[in-house]
Formats: C-alpha cells, structure tokens, sequence
C-alpha cells in the first residue's frame, strides 16, 4: 500500500527522459502509470529546475490512456471541467472531486464488505464469483488499494448490516455530480 511506500521520485532530464530514482532506470509513461496502479504515490520533477511536473505527466498519462480508446471521462464532464476554469466555481471543484471519490471508494468498500456479511447473499450459488468481480472492480476503480479499515471481511453468519447509509450516501453524491452538470 502506498502509506507503507515513501513517495516514487522520478526525475526529468533536459532530453525529457524519465529517471527512477529508487531503481535508477529510465522509465516510461507506462511506467509510471503502472507504480500508480500497484498504489504508489509518484512525484516527478524537473531535474534542472526543481520545478513539480506531476500533474503535467498525470494529466498525459489519462490523455493517452483516452486516445487509445480506454475512455473513462465522458464528453459532458470533460466538457464542465473546461468550463470550471473559466468560472468562480472552479475554487472549489478540486476539493469537490477529491471528497466524490472518496465517497466513492467508501461506499464501494461498504458495499462489498456488506455482500459478504449477509448471509443469504452468501449462500447463493455463484456468489463467490460474483464477489471476486466486484473485488476487481473496486480495486480497478481505486488503483488497487483499499481504503484503511474497509479490506472485505469474511462472512459472518446471523449478521443483517442495514444498507440505508450507503444508499443515502450513494444518492448524495449523485445529486451532487447532477447539480455539477448543469
């Protein structure tokens, strides 16, 4: 997990080439993209200036990863998000999908660990399977890390966990990506 790893610190030479400065090896965008999704938090900076160049090398990596057919951003967010910046509202928006995808994240994780405590779900034929898709769902969606505390659970026979919470959260954070898109 990325809390027990210090921060990757790959730095950029004049001739553009990327520098791990862990292994001391050049590495590739993919590279990168790759320590992210093991859960490695990267910093990449520009070796002559010191200058951060992370969000210039993240934004290139999602670029890319768009341009091959691998969309994740539909049209109508890209689209409000070019519009935040030109806007007063654009202050806020950071913090606004930094806590979206935390809930995210959070309500993934209380699903699942909530699937496993029920105990008619448990005993349905194929729910192990099942679980094992949601499992590589969430872990794709958060880069293959589970939030503290949230690791799914075993199965716990008699205990009923009401959904409610995370079905009111769920619908807050539509009601918020909704209000976004107007």
């Amino acid at each position: 997990m990325a809390e027990d790893k210090k921060t990757l610190l790959i730095k950029r030479y004049a001739s553009r080439r990327l520098y791990n400065t862990e292994t001391s090896d050049y590495v590739t965008l993919e590279d990168i993209a790759g320590f992210i999704r093991e859960g490695r938090d990267v910093q990449i900076v520009d070796l002559k200036s010191g200058d951060d160049l992370t969000r210039q090398y993240l934004l290139q990596i999602i670029a890319e990863h768009e341009s091959r057919g691998e969309t994740m951003l539909p049209v109508g967010v890209l689209t409000d998000l070019v519009r935040s910046y030109t806007t007063s509202a654009g202050a806020m928006m950071p913090q606004f999908l930094q806590m979206s995808f935390d809930m995210l994240r959070d309500g993934q994780s209380k699903m699942m660990e909530n699937m496993v405590r029920v105990s008619p779900l448990a005993k349905m034929p194929g729910f192990e399977a099942m679980q094992a898709q949601q499992e590589a769902f969430i872990k794709a969606m958060t880069g293959g890390k589970w939030p503290a505390g949230t690791q799914p659970a075993p199965a716990e026979e008699g205990k009923d966990e009401d959904l409610t919470e995370i079905r009111r959260q769920l619908a807050d954070l539509q009601n918020k990506l909704s209000r976004m898109g107007k």
